[in-house]
């Protein structure tokens, strides 16, 4: 008796299908990695693979039972994934090359025929940080240019000042009632001080960084925003981008980490 042997069929649009599928999933992991989530990722996923296993192999019962929890389970996941769901939409925003101050900026100028808006007064932050370091005066300073942060913002005094270093060091003076909480700075102007910021809940953060380095963190994870830590037991600057710290920074790589990530021009 002859049992005929079919033979599976790959087209080249099916080797995409699954080098996207790879890629969605490595971006997912990056995401959740280091935090409580990627426990609970990783059960899903071995629940779904569980799930296609017993459905190839025709198991009606066990199928349709994992079957109605996997449809169950999407409302959960958009629940228990809120904060890694949003931080990729900003990755995938932000990478993106319609997205972006600059083609904003473009879209604006060519409906408003604006002049192209002034770049980050570096200057100042350079000036503020070396003399906050030096009197080791705690600051944590958040520049954005994509947005304005108003929910952040509206959280402390709204200032909508423009920016000098004179005022960053007389916010983040000791005795002022103004030197807890975050200036967030936007297309050269300080919006609001003493903001309250979202703490990163990354359990690999050393335990040596204080609420500074973790707010500096939490507001770069959930946002396009680049942020400047000044320690006030060190004096030491460290900065925070995309949720990653790079501490113990002199003026100059501050000044280089600016202009890598404004684009500036010296």
């Amino acid at each position: 008796m002859n049992i005929p042997i079919a033979f599976i069929s790959i087209r080249w649009l099916d080797i995409v299908d699954i080098l996207f599928v790879a890629i969605l999933l490595y971006q997912l992991y990056k995401l959740v990695k280091g935090t409580v989530a990627i426990r609970i990722f990783i059960g899903i996923l071995s629940i779904y693979l569980f799930w296609k296993l017993v459905s190839a192999m025709q198991m009606e019962l066990l199928s349709e039972i994992l079957g109605q929890f996997i449809g169950v389970g999407v409302l959960a996941l958009i629940i228990v994934f809120q904060q890694e769901i949003r931080r990729f939409l900003l990755l995938v925003g932000s990478q993106s090359s319609f997205a972006g101050p600059g083609f904003i900026k473009k879209i604006l100028r060519w409906s408003n025929n604006s002049e192209e808006t002034e770049q980050l007064n570096q200057t100042a932050i350079l000036k503020a940080c070396f003399n906050l370091s030096r009197t080791k005066t705690g600051a944590l300073i958040i520049i954005t240019t994509d947005t304005e942060l108003k929910y952040h913002a509206a959280t402390g005094e709204q200032l909508d000042a423009i920016l000098s270093t004179g005022l960053l060091e007389n916010i983040f003076f000791k005795n002022s009632p103004m030197h807890d909480g975050g200036v967030i700075i936007y297309e050269n102007r300080i919006k609001a001080a003493r903001c309250i910021l979202p703490v990163s809940e990354n359990p690999d953060i050393p335990s040596h960084f204080g609420l500074r380095h973790r707010a500096a963190i939490g507001i770069t994870e959930n946002s396009t925003a680049f942020a400047i830590i000044v320690s006030e037991e060190t004096g030491k600057i460290a900065v925070a981008e995309r949720g990653k710290l790079d501490d113990n920074l002199n003026t100059e790589q501050l000044r280089v980490r600016l202009e890598n990530h404004f684009n500036l021009e010296e």
